[in-house]
């Protein structure tokens, strides 16, 4: 099993994305904190390239790798936002991207990969058929693959959002972020403690996709079971690095129920005007269902993407 990455390897990202990246803005709210009684403060990756946090991870990855590896090109297999993200990354490289989707993708995401001229292989939803078909791609093309989560230059791009965020704002007393396969929140852990060794992580999950939580809590790695929830960017299995660093520096996941995502979403778009996607909103939602975890505290939040249907909102 790979060594946890460290703030230094995070500090060397920043330092090599950051001409490509977007360093994101910092919004507030003063209705959504007396409402939730916690100060946030909402770092909007959903205003990053490709509308989403993954652009971060995606560079780094593809700035890392090899121009011999580069000539046959970069893949993955995504439901969307990594899919994308690879894609312009690797067009940034001069490289071809190969991106293997679940048909049931969400329409927004979809057409956002096609955008970015990849070469995209839809398979049927699950993450067996997903890898499968991937393995059938990168034998035709030798492709290098970018694991969307479990790869270490990916986690350290995804933690220059956090490293942004606490330099602008240093008094954070916890940082909050949404899991999926835990490329995000890994960054995260290993940004905020490099920072702020007192400062407390949170990961924020479905109660309808809760492998995290439950692996976490039991102490060895449960993968998902047919999830069936509307933060269709958390939908994956940590990787055995995730879970390590995930046990190694997070306080604790949060749950948050489906109704809550969605009031989520909702008080983001009518306070603040923003778009958030489902598995953005996670993390406001888990605040709301756990509000006495983060009383009165001084809170980042990992808005994690934007990419939304606006022809089927879920409110």
């Amino acid at each position: 099993m790979s060594q946890i990455p460290s703030y230094s390897e995070i500090i060397e990202a920043h330092e090599k994305i950051k001409n490509l990246v977007t360093k994101t803005p910092v919004f507030t709210s003063s209705t959504l904190n007396e409402l939730f009684g916690v100060d946030l403060y909402f770092k909007c990756e959903n205003f990053q390239k490709t509308g989403s946090f993954k652009f971060r991870g995606a560079s780094n990855a593809v700035m890392n790798i090899r121009d011999e590896e580069a000539k046959n090109g970069v893949g993955t297999h995504s439901s969307g936002n990594h899919g994308a993200a690879l894609a312009l990354a690797a067009k940034n490289r001069g490289s071809d991207a190969y991106i293997v989707m679940p048909k049931n993708s969400c329409p927004v995401k979809m057409k956002a990969v096609e955008q970015y001229n990849a070469h995209i292989t839809y398979c049927d939803p699950g993450l067996d058929s997903r890898e499968e078909t991937y393995r059938q791609i990168e034998q035709l093309t030798q492709a290098k693959f970018i694991h969307p989560s479990g790869n270490r230059q990916v986690i350290c791009g995804q933690g220059t959002a956090t490293k942004e965020l606490i330099e602008e704002y240093p008094d954070l007393d916890a940082v909050i972020a949404p899991v999926g396969g835990g490329g995000l929140i890994s960054g995260t852990s290993i940004a905020a403690k490099g920072i702020n060794s007192d400062i407390r992580i949170y990961g924020a999950e479905p109660k309808m996709a809760d492998d995290a939580y439950r692996s976490f809590k039991q102490g060895f790695l449960i993968p998902v079971d047919r999830p069936n929830t509307i933060a269709d960017g958390l939908l994956t299995s940590l990787s055995p690095l995730t879970f390590k660093i995930i046990n190694e520096y997070l306080d604790d996941i949060l749950l948050a129920k489906e109704q809550t995502i969605i009031d989520a979403m909702r008080f983001i778009w009518e306070r603040m005007k923003i778009v958030a996607e489902p598995s953005a909103a996670v993390s406001l939602a888990a605040i709301m269902d756990n509000r006495f975890v983060l009383k009165s505290k001084k809170v980042g939040i990992i808005l994690s993407g934007g990419n939304v249907d606006l022809s089927n909102l879920p409110f």
